[in-house]
């Protein structure tokens, strides 16, 4: 969900105490505030915040490479660490594509648990070895990944990570993620292809005295996993140049398992360009940008102030609400009190750059052939204790929850009763938000996640295109899909 202050392993069982003991265990750990502000690092490093990770861009219409998963010791946020990492680097390799070009992975998983991999908001097949989120690939085994992209495939900010239902959170949390950039007609509109282009990947993580991821037992899994080192492509407050006559794009993504990031520039707007799915018809110029796990946004900065440097701040928010279990568990989960740095803009003369009037025109999709409702909330499953639920029921692999039919377009109301906010994901097809508890939005988007608070109701459409086949929708608070809040859609051809 895009804020904008004017626009308004396997099912985990836990019993009751057990639940109730990870929702409070460690708050003051896992929701931890940081200090106010950091002080700011050397030019040195901050080069090396923006450069270290690789680049894999597609040849002649291929893009082929080998990626492993394994635990590797690396430097996160200033600290020395061991995480699970793709090819010993935090963030994974940036890949980069185009329309029409074919994806050849060669994986192996070097971890000493199973895992796999999901394209996320990738439109590619959801069968065989592309989009399969029900692939298990052992401990020491590997598995080639290949998948062509359509020659309409929209150019955007898409990425890669683990979805082995049971496991997503801890391994999304243990630090794997990487960014999966398709190019194309939003790059080539010349404001934005003249602009300096920075990628931000946000991570958080919550560590030991050593280094060491901190057990899942120490983690308020029923709220999601948090962390209280917060890092920008793995560092500590990098510092983004906006280079004389120029505008500067940030390509930002929210890699978290579960942290909500509420972003604000000092005496800067953005001018959002593109959400998850791609571009917007023309620039949105927000306040503030609250980015829900997995969600992404594109947006320019003009250098228009006095010459400086200015602040990317993470402002407070609470997403999780008063009376949580009947009052008395957790009341009001602790929200962080002050502004943190993530990261520094400067520039050293002021500019006057034009932004692009127009980006690129969104249809919007025909009415719907069908109306679903899926309510979201926790509760007591017989067997299984505290999960949280779709329409009442905890995630089975072997049932069908939602069959659909190729070529068909649907709106989907989503509805959240509980207590908590809870972002919404769609596997393969992305949609748009049509409204919000009955109000329409306030500019048209390509979505595949979109954040519901307790007692909203958002309403979005979504035409099933391309692929048929079994595939998952779920809550993007990881945990929260791992303790059952997800669903098996069936496409039919």
């Amino acid at each position: 969900m895009y804020h904008c202050q004017h626009c308004e392993k396997t099912m985990v069982k836990l019993d009751r105490r057990k639940f109730l003991a990870l929702g409070v265990a460690s708050l003051g750990t896992a929701l931890a505030a940081h200090g106010l502000f950091r002080s700011s690092r050397d030019s040195t490093d901050a080069k090396s915040a923006i450069a270290s990770t690789p680049l894999y861009r597609s040849s002649g219409g291929l893009l082929e490479f080998n990626l492993d998963a394994r635990y590797h010791s690396v430097n996160v946020g200033g600290r020395s660490a061991q995480l699970m990492t793709y090819n010993g680097q935090i963030p994974g390799p940036r890949l980069e594509v185009r329309p029409g070009d074919t994806v050849r992975i060669h994986f192996s998983n070097r971890l000493p648990q199973p895992t796999n991999i999901h394209y996320h908001g990738l439109h590619i097949p959801i069968t065989g070895n592309a989009d399969n989120v029900f692939l298990h690939i052992p401990p020491g085994e590997n598995l080639t990944y290949e998948f062509t992209l359509n020659s309409d495939h929209p150019a955007g900010l898409f990425w890669y990570h683990p979805h082995l239902h049971g496991r997503v959170a801890e391994q999304l949390f243990g630090g794997l993620a990487g960014l999966f950039v398709v190019r194309g007609e939003l790059d080539e509109i010349p404001e934005i292809k003249a602009a300096s282009e920075q990628f931000l990947v946000l991570q958080d993580f919550a560590l030991d005295q050593q280094g060491k991821l901190l057990p899942e037992q120490s983690l308020s899994i029923m709220t999601g996993r948090e962390g209280d080192l917060m890092t920008v492509n793995g560092k500590n407050t990098p510092d983004f140049l906006i280079p004389p006559d120029q505008l500067l794009r940030l390509r930002i993504l929210n890699a978290s398992p579960s942290r909500f990031y509420r972003l604000s520039l000092e005496n800067h707007p953005f001018h959002l360009i593109a959400t998850d799915g791609g571009s917007l018809a023309e620039p949105v110029e927000l306040p503030e940008l609250l980015l829900a796990p997995g969600e992404r946004a594109e947006v320019l900065i003009r250098g228009d102030q006095e010459p400086g440097r200015y602040r990317l701040l993470n402002l407070p928010y609470q997403r999780v609400g008063m009376g949580m279990m009947g009052g008395g568990m957790m009341g009001n989960a602790p929200a962080n009190d002050a502004p943190q740095v993530l990261a520094t803009v400067s520039y050293d003369a002021k500019s006057s750059m034009p932004l692009p009037a127009q980006l690129i025109p969104i249809q919007p999709l025909p009415e719907p052939q069908q109306v679903r409702r899926f309510q979201m909330n926790h509760g007591m499953i017989r067997g299984q204790g505290m999960a949280f639920l779709f329409n009442g029921q905890s995630y089975e692999p072997g049932r069908i929850d939602t069959q659909v039919q190729l070529d068909t377009v649907e709106d989907w109301e989503i509805i959240n009763t509980g207590m908590m906010d809870h972002p919404f994901h769609v596997h393969g097809n992305a949609f748009q938000v049509v409204s919000r508890n009955g109000k329409p939005e306030p500019f048209r988007a390509w979505k595949d996640v979109v954040s519901v608070k307790p007692g909203e109701t958002a309403k979005i459409r979504m035409a099933f295109r391309d692929f048929a086949g079994k595939t998952v929708y779920h809550c993007h608070i990881l945990d929260h899909e791992d303790l059952g809040m997800m669903g098996n859609l069936e496409i039919r051809a």
